[in-house]
């Protein structure tokens, strides 16, 4: 049982009203009051997120039914929330909007209901007169599962103007709980284009902007009111969310290092992610892509969420000495996962900068923003996921790389090409995921961390696979060498975790990999594949990797090891079964080849590895581009891309995804989203639990529909 949790949803008619700055000021007063709170954003922005923690002084989270499931919403609030006295939950775009059409589903006032959590609506006034009692009064009873609270008047002309707007909410019995003038709410924040960066780098503009809302606010709002209204937000039952039972008490006895990309100030990823691999037995260590010049020595695993604006392209090209590390460190057959702009960092340039040169792929901006959610499909086992699992994960992105996909991709999905590259273990992507969803990704990821590199070759350029076979790309010349003189500058220490993240996470420790020589931990099965959820895809042959290279040299393989994934029986009515409890194959134990991140080896001196054949699934021709995985005898087809169609990369046109079904078992999410404008908010989706009542009605939870969505513009 959830106890109560004093808590509010910050909201407004529509995006522009000034909820962002009000919300991040409101948190920064009652933070600087002494009074302990948590700050949460609707939907996947990773940048309000990381200012509403940096007002609170404690990690920021994302509450995002289509990435992580309705049913999930609610726990991990309580997770988030836990020893705060307020909680502060700022919505996206309007109170009732929703980007995919199901505002009943997905919309800032279902999550309002969801959280039983009173709302505050924030309202541009600058033009209004008596008419604001028509909108509020709309808004109160629009939905009866919400309930508005009370408002907040911003951008008054005067103190007759004020005056006027307070008698038309006594008119309606709506409380007044704070009016700004014009010109009291500074408009300080950071131009969006930063991103999460200038609160990664904890930069001196960020913090005084968010001193100076909260000054601001302070002054301005009815603090003693808005904490009342508050505590009047009943108690929440259901289970808290905890990373250690998500995991399912499958923790490592030993302890990788695993380096996830961000800075002190918050990970370029969801908080989440750190937690679990935590709580699976790593300690992670934070390592700035844009700053640090080597990975922490004894890193076995990189990890580099979406969460870094893709306007950094200089930095990450200048940092030479780390693209020669990371690129390394991912041809010695290491694990790495990266998404959005870190698919084009692995590249071998962005607009003409060069990049790792791990991938034989370029990247160049256009002027058109590819967002939105994607139900995605594993077409092929990975560090990251077995074949056919689906998991839904969210695109903000204006680079183009070609090719989109290698001969092994990271993704499929219906309506659109396949997407990103899977190469030993590489899985580098722009669809960025919420590991909530499927918390076995952190097993998986420690599993293949305990168990070392994978054997390949290292030459050339790595799965690209848009060269003949046979035919090698030449070696990464396309990065300049870092200047001989300078000697590298150590990484930056693990932030303590009471600086970026909770109670849990630890930084680098003596666990710095085996000796060389030393034998790989035990085989490992890993937990129950709750990634994969009911799919189509029943029975998929594991899929092959790509032609053969150069005589003596065993093409770039299919990450595996793993067996084919195979879907969950049917259940009634045609519709998918209890998923069975599925185990992955255990990576082969062996001598972990010495590398420069295990003990007794300098930064930098990785030795190459030979050439050889590859662990896991024997070299064959890979899967087609735009073509779904083939099918088994008596299987029917799933929800992969059928030849000829898709989205092209750059272009904003909506997806259609396959039809959801009710009753998805756990870690998975389903549905299809429509894209949106450069620095939108979105609604979200998911499929019920097993469980979940049918309801209907906004602000209540429902079942999702299939119909066709577009991508349409909105402004945060």
């Amino acid at each position: 049982m959830i106890t109560a949790q004093p808590r509010l949803v910050v909201s407004a008619p529509s995006s522009g009203h000034g909820k962002t700055a009000i919300a991040v000021g409101l948190l920064a007063a009652l933070t600087a009051r002494g009074v302990p709170t948590a700050g949460f954003k609707v939907g996947p922005d990773h940048t309000d997120a990381a200012y509403l923690g940096l007002a609170a002084g404690r990690p920021g989270r994302n509450l995002d039914p289509r990435l992580v499931g309705a049913q999930r919403v609610a726990p991990l609030f309580a997770h988030g929330a836990a020893g705060a006295q307020l909680a502060v939950i700022e919505g996206a775009m309007g109170l009732f909007d929703s980007l995919t059409g199901q505002p009943e589903i997905d919309g800032t006032a279902a999550v309002a209901a969801t959280l039983r959590a009173p709302v505050v609506l924030v309202v541009d006034v600058a033009a209004m007169g008596h008419s604001l009692a028509a909108l509020v009064h709309g808004f109160r009873m629009f939905d009866e599962m919400v309930h508005l609270g009370g408002v907040i008047l911003n951008k008054v002309a005067s103190a007759r103007h004020e005056q006027m707007l307070r008698s038309a909410m006594d008119d309606i019995g709506m409380p007044v709980l704070g009016a700004l003038h014009r010109g009291d709410l500074p408009n300080v924040l950071p131009a969006r284009v930063h991103g999460l960066v200038p609160v990664a780098h904890r930069t001196v503009e960020a913090g005084r902007a968010v001193r100076r809302l909260g000054e601001a606010v302070a002054g301005m709002l009815d603090m003693d009111r808005l904490m009342a209204l508050a505590g009047s937000a009943p108690s929440l039952p259901g289970p808290i969310w905890t990373p250690a039972e998500a995991i399912g008490g499958e923790a490592f006895d030993k302890r990788p290092l695993i380096a996830l990309a961000g800075g002190q100030g918050a990970p370029f990823t969801y908080v989440e992610t750190a937690e679990l691999l935590a709580a699976a037995g790593a300690d992670v260590a934070v390592v700035d892509p844009l700053r640090d010049e080597a990975l922490p020595p004894g890193t076995r695993a990189l990890i580099m969420g979406a969460g870094l604006p893709e306007g950094y392209a200089d930095e990450l090209s200048a940092n030479h000495r780390l693209s020669a590390d990371v690129a390394q460190f991912a041809r010695d057959g290491w694990p790495v996962v990266a998404e959005g702009i870190a698919l084009s960092w692995l590249g071998r340039e962005l607009d003409g900068r060069p990049m790792c040169g791990v991938l034989d792929a370029t990247a160049t901006t256009s002027d058109q923003t590819v967002a939105g959610y994607r139900e995605a499909t594993a077409p092929g086992t990975s560090v990251l996921a077995p074949a056919g699992a689906r998991i839904t994960g969210y695109k903000h992105h204006r680079a183009i790389v070609a090719p989109r996909a290698g001969a092994n991709p990271a993704w499929t999905w219906s309506g659109g090409n396949p997407e990103g590259f899977v190469w030993r273990q590489v899985h580098a992507s722009q669809l960025g995921l919420h590991w909530a969803a499927a918390p076995e990704i952190a097993n998986r990821l420690v599993a293949a961390a305990l168990t070392g590199p994978q054997s390949g070759p290292v030459s050339g350029m790595a799965a690209g696979s848009s060269m003949p076979a046979g035919q090698a790309m030449p070696p990464a010349s396309a990065m300049p060498p870092a200047p001989a003189p300078a000697p590298a500058m150590p990484p930056s220490p693990a932030v303590p975790p009471s600086q970026l993240m909770p109670v849990g996470y630890s930084g680098p420790s003596a666990h710095s990999g085996p000796p060389a020589g030393h034998s790989g931990p035990p085989a490992h099965s890993g937990p129950p594949a709750a990634l994969s959820g009911p799919s189509a895809h029943s029975g998929l042959p594991g899929h092959s990797g790509p032609p053969a290279g150069p005589p003596g040299h065993s093409g770039p393989s299919a990450n595996s090891g793993l067996p084919a994934y195979s879907g969950p029986p049917a259940g009634p009515s045609g519709s998918p079964g209890p998923m069975p409890p599925m185990q992955a194959a255990p990576m082969p134990p062996g001598p972990v080849p010495a590398t420069a991140h295990g003990p007794g080896m300098p930064p930098g001196s990785r030795p190459g590895m030979g050439p050889g054949p590859a662990q896991g699934m024997p070299s064959g021709p890979g899967m087609p581009s735009g073509q779904g995985m083939p099918l088994g005898p008596g299987m029917s087809p799933g929800p992969g891309t059928p030849p000829g169609q898709g989205l092209d990369a750059g272009t904003t046109q909506g997806i259609q995804g396959p039809p959801v079904m009710p009753g998805s078992g756990p870690g998975m999410t389903s549905g299809h989203g429509p894209g949106i404008a450069p620095g939108s908010d979105a609604g979200v989706t998911y499929v019920p639990g097993p469980g979940a009542a049918p309801r209907s009605g906004p602000g209540t939870p429902g079942i999702p529909d299939s119909r066709p969505t577009e991508d349409i513009p909105v402004h945060s």
